[in-house]
This record gives structure tokens, sequence and C-alpha cells, in this order.
């Protein structure tokens, strides 16, 4: 067996681990709503979050007036009415479903404005949740591995997108081209997303399984940034057999 102590859970396919993960929240955020005004969640925009949203906006025990929701990244570039804005996915998969308070990232303002501005809303409060996957390169939010800084003192910035993870856009069926892809992007720090008390990772798919593999087994390194989710107190893991096969192979060799 592998020696790492992880809140790993390993479903059968894509449907029955985001509705797991899907209960997993829904039962934090419930626990959370007993104590506390405001619920402060980071949602990624991504297919692997796909069935977690769904589960998530028919829940019936979620006080959706108390969620404040923020989105982690966005591409720079696209037009504002492009489905491919991750704003869009969010809107689309739970903003326009449920009524809680949005805090999306306009790309639309000048791009120094908006990071400051979405800095100044991200700390105004502590981060409760923050709901995320990992990327084909290892990446975190749009932290591929030339950028990613586990000290990192911004909390908001403007980065370029390395290949892997624009190739990742064109195979997740989001652009018809690498070329149609984005270069740039805004995202939340690696520090800013671990500042999060409660972590829920849902990856998906054969094409991440080296990802996460590297996350797990790996010496922390920004090679695969997120091997850090390996240091948070409580990040829970979501996993398709797809996903896990690599670790799987390692635990039964």
């Amino acid at each position: 067996m592998l020696d790492f102590n992880q809140n790993i859970n390993v479903l059968s396919n894509k449907t029955t681990t985001g509705i797991a993960a899907g209960k997993a929240v829904e039962a934090c955020i419930v626990k959370l709503q007993k104590t506390k005004e405001k619920i402060r969640i980071v949602f990624a925009a991504a297919p692997s979050q796909d069935s977690m949203l769904e589960y998530l906006t028919q829940s019936k025990l979620i006080a959706w007036n108390k969620i404040v929701a923020f989105h982690m990244d966005e591409y720079i570039g696209l037009e504002p009415s492009s489905p491919q804005l991750f704003s869009s996915y969010l809107e689309k998969n739970i903003f326009s479903k449920v009524p809680l308070h949005k805090n999306t990232i306009n790309v639309n303002n000048n791009v120094s404005e908006e990071i400051k501005r979405y800095t100044n809303l991200l700390e105004e409060g502590p981060i409760d949740i923050v709901c995320l996957g990992i990327g084909e390169n290892g990446h975190l939010a749009f932290n591929d591995p030339h950028v990613a800084d586990f000290n990192d003192p911004e909390i908001v910035k403007v980065v370029e997108l390395d290949d892997a993870c624009r190739i990742q856009q064109v195979n997740d069926g989001c652009f018809e081209s690498f070329e149609k892809v984005p270069q740039n992007a805004i995202t939340l720090t690696i520090p800013t997303l671990l500042k999060g008390k409660h972590l829920f990772c849902v990856v998906l798919g054969t094409n991440k399984s080296d990802a996460v593999k590297n996350a797990l087994t790996e010496p922390v390194n920004t090679a695969c940034p997120a091997s850090i989710l390996t240091t948070h107190a409580d990040c829970s893991y979501y996993f398709d057999k797809k996903a896990y096969k690599g670790v799987e192979s390692l635990q039964n060799a």
C-alpha cells in the first residue's frame, strides 16, 4: 500500500463519482449553515464538476441564500457571450438554478482593475469550501506547472497557459481546436485555494490518471501542482476508476 493518509473515494463511473462528491459537499454546507450566516464557496468550471453541481442544485437541504459563490479562473480574450467562459458554465450549471449570491471574474473589465476588485472580494472573509479538480498536467485552477507557486504572494493573478492545459480544453470538448483556446487567463493562486477550510476534489477519466498518480504518490512539487493538496488538513478526493487506475496499479504491484 502507498504511504499516504487521505480521504480518497473511488467510484465506478463519472455520475456516481459526482453524486458522491455532491452529497459530501451538501453535508458540509448543512453543517456550516447551522452556525454561519454566510458560507463562502469557490467553484471550479469543468466537465468533471457536472454531476456534482447537478446534485447540489437539486438539494432541498441547502439554504442557498447563505451561499456566497466565487469561481476560480477565467479565460482572457473571449467574447462576453462565449459559452466557453467559465462564468457561462457556472451560470448554466448552478448560478441560474439556485438563489445564491455570485461573484464572477469579469474579463471585459480592465484586467488589472478586475484583479484588484476580485482580490478585495475574496479578502472580505475566509473561504469555507473549495470545489476543484486536477488538470491533465496536474494544474490547480489555471496554475500550470510553469507558473505554479506554493508561496505565491498574490491572491489572484494573470497567467499564460501551457500547451498541455490548452490541449486539455480541446480534449474536454470545450473548444474545437488548440488554436481557439486562449493563451492567457486570470486565476486564483494556489495559496488562495489552500486557504479554503474544506476542499472537495473531483477527477474523472483516463486522461487524468497520470496526474492523479503523481499528485498522490510523488513528492510535493510544482511539476505537479496538485501534489500540494496532500498537505491540506481537509481535502477529500472523488475519483472514478479510470482516473484512479494509475494509483491502483501501484497499490496492487
